[in-house]
């Protein structure tokens, strides 16, 4: 739950700024903190991904 609770909270923010920047004119700067935000949210997600692969390879044997 806390997991969710982090990628809502980047994306809530990330969506405040791409709304600022866009429409101050800054487009550019937009799409770079939603690619931003994109690889954070990517890097939260990795280290649980990994734990799950672990424990489906454990339980099925691979």
């Amino acid at each position: 739950m806390e997991l969710v609770i982090k990628i809502a909270a980047v994306g809530i923010i990330v969506a405040v700024l791409q709304q600022i920047l866009s429409r101050s004119g800054r487009d550019e700067y937009a799409m770079l903190v939603v690619l931003a935000g994109l690889i954070a949210v990517v890097a939260m997600l990795i280290p649980e991904l990994t734990e799950l692969y672990t424990s489906a390879s454990s339980v099925f044997g691979i």
